[in-house]
């Protein structure tokens, strides 16, 4: 039976369950209508930061944004990204960051307005440190 959601230890406070479907659609409509214009980036860093914001599920919204979000950047990119640890276990070793940017995405669309500057940064930072370590298992040693 659908209910309301409410986090421990964050601010936001999760739309009500009678709004999640529009939501959720809203969220699928931006990704397709920006497809081709927006970055791989930007489209990833949308998805987990609007999913962890409408927080559709009572349990592992956090886990599907972060999977979901490595999808739609794979897609985007048309390729299956190389290395490990992947980008969603890089966040999941240290979410410190990670909230942080979730947190500053939610303050500025509490001012009307799509900001997700730190979350692209996050994501871009990973994704970094996820293809070095391909480079790295190439080359047989680590990168230098």
């Amino acid at each position: 039976m659908p209910c309301n959601i409410y986090i421990t230890g964050s601010k936001h406070e999760p739309p009500a369950v009678d709004q999640v479907p529009m939501l959720v659609e809203d969220l699928c409509e931006y990704v397709n209508e920006n497809f081709e214009a927006r970055s791989a980036l930007h489209l990833a860093a949308y998805v987990m930061w609007r999913i962890n914001w409408i927080h559709p599920f009572d349990d592992g919204n956090g886990r599907t944004a972060r999977a979901a979000s490595y999808l739609v950047l794979c897609v985007k990119l048309r390729n299956r990204l190389p290395g490990k640890p992947t980008i969603p276990d890089l966040i999941a070793e240290k979410k410190g960051p990670y909230y942080q940017a979730l947190e500053g995405a939610d303050n500025a669309w509490a001012n009307a307005c799509l900001d997700l500057t730190l979350l692209e940064t996050l994501l871009e930072g990973h994704l970094a440190a996820q293809l070095v370590s391909a480079v790295e298992e190439a080359r047989g040693q680590p990168f230098a």
